[in-house]
């Protein structure tokens, strides 16, 4: 289930990266910019995209992470105040899960003989080693998925005549959000082609729009 939730991140993030980046670049391409100008652009907006996706990461980790050390420290107080009433409460908590209260109570003893605080932690708070919040490590994994799929559009202005840079561009892009769609919905157990209808449309949408814009303002940019 980690492997799980770090692929749909991962999904997520690259998924970003290519939407905002290609908006971007057909926005500028739209305005008949150089190719100089449209590859400044894309690679200006794919390094702020990049670090506003780490730094709201780390922000919003690091939030979690101050909760759940509160959480854990409100926690090893009322072991330390009311041991007995904490028992009954981890017991309770078996009970509610379908076990016999003679066997939740067994099961209670022997998790807080080895592991009081772990075992509160992990079955009261919902806090285990696997799911502990790490801000550094979210930052740098945003920024890297971000950045992975933002590189595609540039590569492809780089590459591409400019006279076929929109719908190659466009194409490439669709194309690209409809198998990270897929994937995001294959990791979590969900309908593959609603997910990449799904996405196709808003990013098509997305890319119009940005593209009618440049277009609007012509070579003013």
């Amino acid at each position: 289930m980690d492997r799980i939730g770090w692929l749909r991140a991962a999904v997520l993030g690259a998924n970003d990266g290519i939407l905002s980046t290609s908006s971007l670049v057909l926005g500028v391409a739209a305005a008949h910019a150089s190719r100089h100008s449209i590859l400044v652009a894309g690679i200006a907006g794919l390094a702020a995209g990049a670090m506003s996706m780490a730094a709201g990461e780390y922000v919003s980790v690091s939030s979690q992470a101050d909760i759940e050390r509160s959480d854990l420290a409100r926690e090893r107080e009322e072991l330390k105040t009311d041991n007995e009433g904490e028992h009954r409460e981890l017991e309770s908590i078996y009970v509610k899960r379908g076990l016999e209260a003679p066997l939740a109570r067994q099961v209670a003893d022997q998790l807080m003989a080895h592991d009081a605080l772990g075992a509160h932690a992990r079955d009261e708070l919902g806090i285990s080693v696997n799911s502990t919040a790490r801000p550094v490590q979210a930052a740098l994994a945003s920024a890297a998925t971000f950045s992975i799929g933002g590189a595609m559009p540039l590569l492809i202005a780089l590459a591409v005549p400019e006279v076929s840079l929109i719908p190659v561009i466009f194409g490439a892009t669709l194309v690209c959000l409809a198998g990270l769609g897929m994937l995001g919905a294959a990791a979590g157990g969900a309908p593959m082609l609603k997910a990449a209808v799904r996405v196709t449309f808003w990013g098509a949408l997305a890319m119009c729009v940005t593209a009618a814009v440049g277009a609007m303002y012509g070579t003013t940019i």
